[in-house]
């Protein structure tokens, strides 16, 4: 199949598709004598593990390592298991920060007088020098 295929039935754009290819993710195509790119099966597959790994907000290296150990199928698990732990920490820290920016956010709501931007509490927090 042509990339616009291979783009329409992983629903991926095209130039996503080249850059995994750049950045060695997804195998070189073959070309045909017209020198289009030519996908089989196994791209699909691999992209939609892409796909799905970056839809879980794994970073491009993990990404990498996930594909590289699911590559040897003989090998044990352990190594996807801490790829994953690690990022589900991160993800745990993220949704810290937010519940802390969204308290922050609230409390400046709640000091709000509906008044002037002169009397404005939230510019005043957020940069004293502009009140």
């Amino acid at each position: 199949m042509r990339i616009g295929e291979l783009a329409r039935i992983t629903k991926t754009k095209t130039e996503t598709i080249r850059f995994y290819e750049k950045e060695g993710l997804l195998p070189q195509a073959s070309r045909t004598a017209s020198n289009y790119r030519s996908y089989g099966r196994e791209h699909g597959q691999r992209l939609s593990f892409i796909r799905r790994a970056r839809d879980l907000g794994f970073r491009l290296d993990d990404v990498r390592e996930l594909l590289t150990l699911a590559d040897d199928k003989s090998r044990p698990c352990g190594a996807v298991d801490e790829i994953t732990t690690r990022h589900l920490k991160e993800i745990e820290a993220k949704i810290a920060d937010l519940g802390k920016m969204r308290a922050e956010l609230s409390r400046m709501l709640t000091t709000c007088k509906q008044g002037t931007i002169e009397d404005c509490r939230i510019i005043e927090t957020l940069g004293p020098d502009l009140a």
